[in-house]
């Protein structure tokens, strides 16, 4: 007897490799293989075949349309949904999905960022076919992952460089693995997984707090009287309403192919986590992607609100996107895992020494791909990683490397025996334990970068990933080609990962990074402690960095500073929306209410016997008016005149240290106020309303 489970469908809304396989003739399934391993390139008649049996599959399942869907330089993707049907020569409905539809598409490009890489009259912009990436069918509309570039061919988007990056540390690590005595792997590729933080939040509150509807975080709210302090919510049972919610969006997930692992109740009232099975890094991210669209689709549909905003709340937890990432070749050996003798393992030695080496020389990079303005009020506090990068290796893995550099290698170093409990004669254990303020943590067999935030795509941090690894990679096989005998190659390999430890050892720290200790320390090693997200941008164009990409062909010069340019423009954009919404909200509802509360007291003013109370709150009140007042009002005349300049970066840093305290001094006041207001008076939703609406 056949039981049906929820994952009898699991994958039925992508049209994978078994699809594909089952669907296409012998010929055309084998010439698209050997363009998934760079043997041969498509041709028009195989892209055909691949046109008419994905069309077949996708009107079967339901869809309508066809869309190229793409990563613009935006905080989204984008579609633009095309029909299959079309007039034939009598007027007749005619189904069509040809090959070229298939591989281009030409969306208009005038309307999305290009810092400057086409003019603002040229609108032509191309999608190509990303055939590495599965189609796959979300609101019968059939997607094809495709990559955006303009009429001169220029990157327009986050996944062509993704691409590219992916091919550079591929050769790079097959190059490596080979030297050093394993032949038989032909490539490497890096593997991803992407654990995504989340709040819920009741609809009808959230349609209440327009900061919450316009920039996803609260500006202003004082902490309720319960917050996280408790620490009751983090793993504890799952609120029925929230459950049911998990429910619909594992099982669309799982249509989707995803292989959703874990979920549970994160660390803050409201916070939730998804975590799915690892797999390739360009298939790992549009998952992401597609993660973040169906939770926030799927919360509407259950009365909930999802923030995906990096610190929706001040004073609790915010959300990262925990960006796991190790390097797996194409017989699956995964390239940091250190093996039973791990100081006797040089090729994972050689490839931790790289990582350590990468991270050490472009932490700016990665400080500036983890971030955007809302993770700024997340990095440092809460169990969020710090500003300055580090790596965190475990107590293990890290005296085995600085054994090495001094030259003492243990080859014994032993684990600490754990006594039996409840009767288990065998407990497995981790060779590292966890360090919750680290933002780089080695974590048994792979890297797990916590900086990232919630609501990032994961394309560029894993491009820089990628490509700063490639180039240490490089730097090490140009070191160990050319020698002839195996037992050479292992001796040289040690001396360079000997000279990699004392030259970079530095980036490496096992303590507590929010201490002050820590701070003050890495300033004596050298490390960059980058505060600011908008002061991060730079180092795209900095020389360094235009060397790193242009030389494995990830950028151009020109497109990095196109990059540089849009991020820094959005960084502003952001902060503006941030103002004129506090603006509003304290012009047409703050003040307002304040005067409201006041004018009830006045009467009680007239009585004989005023009771002082009455009297504190009446001096209270009125002076909560006129601060909140002309604080915003200095805030909107401070901001009218940074908005004057016109260079976007100098603009955005007159945000960061003079806007935002400006902002937060509004904000103080705004929540001064909302600890004394009367309940039937004030009437938006608080904290504790929010925070503990999903039971």
């Amino acid at each position: 007897m056949k039981f049906e489970t929820v994952f009898d469908d699991f994958g039925s809304l992508v049209f994978s490799e078994k699809v594909m396989k089952n669907r296409l003739p012998y010929p055309v399934f084998k010439q698209w293989k050997q363009t998934m391993s760079k043997e041969n390139n498509l041709d028009r008649t195989t892209a055909d075949a691949i046109a008419h049996a994905m069309k077949d599959w996708a009107l079967e399942n339901g869809a309508t349309h066809f869309t190229h869907w793409f990563q613009p330089l935006t905080s989204s993707t984008a579609e633009k949904h095309d029909s299959f049907v079309e007039p034939d020569e009598n007027g007749e409905p005619l189904l069509r999905f040809s090959g070229k539809s298939l591989i281009k598409g030409e969306p208009d490009a005038s309307s999305f960022p290009s810092g400057g890489l086409r003019a603002t009259f040229e609108a032509r912009g191309y999608t190509y076919w990303d055939c590495s990436s599965p189609a796959f069918i979300k609101d019968n509309i059939l997607c094809i992952p495709t990559v955006f570039v303009s009429y001169h061919g220029e990157s327009l988007d986050k996944k062509a460089p993704l691409l590219k990056s992916i091919e550079a540390v591929d050769k790079a690590a097959t190059r490596l693995v080979n030297i050093l005595g394993d032949k038989e792997v032909k490539h490497v590729q890096p593997v991803v997984g992407l654990e995504q933080e989340y709040f819920l939040v009741d609809l009808d509150l959230y349609k209440q707090r327009l900061d919450l509807r316009f920039t996803g975080r609260t500006l202003f709210g004082s902490n309720s009287a319960k917050t996280q302090k408790l620490n009751d919510h983090y793993f504890g049972s799952i609120p029925t309403r929230v459950s049911e919610f998990m429910k619909e969006v594992n099982r669309e997930l799982w249509k989707l192919g995803i292989y959703v692992k874990a979920e549970h109740n994160e660390t803050a009232p409201a916070q939730f986590e998804l975590a799915p099975v690892y797999t390739s890094c360009n298939v790992a991210i549009d998952q992401n992607l597609l993660v973040m669209d169906i939770l926030n689709k799927t919360a509407q549909k259950h009365g909930f609100a999802c923030l995906l905003h990096e610190k929706p709340f001040a004073g609790l937890n915010g959300s990262g996107k925990h960006n796991n990432w190790s390097l797996c070749t194409d017989n699956g050996q995964n390239l940091f895992s250190p093996g039973d003798k791990p100081a006797e393992n040089i090729r994972f030695l050689a490839f931790m020494c790289a990582f350590i080496k990468a991270v050490d020389e472009y932490p700016e990079l990665l400080r500036m791909a983890a971030s955007n303005a809302g993770n700024d009020h997340r990095l440092g506090a809460n169990e969020a990683p710090p500003a300055i990068i580090s790596i965190y290796l475990g107590e293990y893995i890290e005296e085995l490397l600085l054994n090495l550099s001094n030259k003492k290698i243990k080859k014994d170093i032993k684990e600490n025996a754990l006594n039996p409990i409840l009767g288990l004669s065998y407990i497995p254990r981790d060779n590292t334990d966890r360090n919750r303020t680290s933002p780089m943590a080695f974590t048994g067999n792979k890297f797990e970068f916590r900086m990232l935030g919630s609501s990032i795509s994961a394309s560029t941090v894993n491009v820089i990933m990628n490509t700063i690894v490639a180039k240490n990679l490089d730097e090490v096989s140009a070191s160990l080609e050319g020698i002839k005998y195996i037992q050479d190659v292992r001796e040289k390999a040690f001396d360079i990962c000997k000279k990699i430890l004392k030259d970079h050892s530095r980036i490496i720290f096992s303590g507590d990074g929010y201490s002050t200790d820590w701070v003050n320390e890495a300033k004596k090693r050298g490390l960059p402690n980058i505060v600011s997200y908008i002061e991060s941008i730079p180092s795209l164009i900095d020389k360094k960095a235009i060397n790193l990409f242009t030389t494995y062909n990830i950028y151009t010069e020109k497109e990095l500073n196109a990059r540089h340019e849009i991020l820094s423009e959005d960084y502003c954009k952001t902060i503006e929306v941030e103002v004129r919404t506090l603006q509003q909200i304290v012009k047409r509802e703050i003040l307002p209410l304040i005067v409201k509360e006041i004018e009830e007291l006045i009467p009680l003013l007239n009585l004989k016997t005023v009771p002082n109370y009455v009297v504190t709150r009446y001096n209270l009140l009125t002076n909560y008016l006129e601060e909140l007042n002309i604080s915003q009002e200095k805030l909107h005349d401070a901001f009218e005149e940074t908005l004057k300049i016109n260079d976007t970066y100098k603009q955005g840093v007159e945000n960061y240290y003079k806007i935002a305290p400006m902002m937060l001094e509004v904000r103080n006041f705004i929540d001064s106020y909302e600890k004394c207001s009367t309940k039937n008076i004030y009437d938006l939703p608080l904290y504790g309303d929010l925070l503990y609406c999903n039971k």
